[in-house]
């Protein structure tokens, strides 16, 4: 269980300087061409990487059923859309809202699969980050330390 947990903050690392990445270069040359160059990238180390880990040969794409593309299409959607705040809101104040979109959307997608109801905690959790977001935007006051 451990080793899960460190890949999965290591993920949260990788999602950070990700999303810096992209959004440097979505400054310099857009935010659609910042997604393009991330999915074309991602796609090369993926298609090098697919059959030397897996051991399964890449093909077969075509059984798969139309629901299994939607997950491309959100995750480059979500790519050009993350460049594009990140330049306007900062770092922070955009990791905190998909933070939250992604928890409240976890909820909704858990109750609507009849796997569990949403906890208060939970609920509490997504208002802990929206209140850390409006925290975080107020001005400073007084003299830095």
């Amino acid at each position: 269980m451990t080793a899960y947990i460190l890949l999965a903050l290591l993920n949260g690392v990788c999602i950070g300087a990700s999303r810096a990445v992209n959004g440097r270069m979505a400054q310099e040359r857009g935010a659609f061409a910042a997604s393009w160059w991330n999915h074309l990238i991602g796609f090369l180390l993926l298609s090098a990487l697919l059959p030397i880990l897996s051991g399964a040969p890449v093909g077969g794409l075509a059984n798969a059923p139309a629901s299994a593309y939607l997950g491309g299409a959100l995750g480059a959607l979500f790519v050009t859309v993350n460049s594009h705040v990140l330049t306007r809101l900062g770092m922070m104040k955009t990791t905190l809202l998909v933070i939250t979109g992604q928890m409240l959307t976890g909820i909704l997608l858990d109750r609507l699969a009849g796997l569990e109801r949403p906890a208060l905690t939970q609920l509490l959790g997504a208002a802990l980050l929206l209140a850390g977001l409006w925290l975080a935007r107020r001005p400073r006051t007084g003299a830095r330390a």
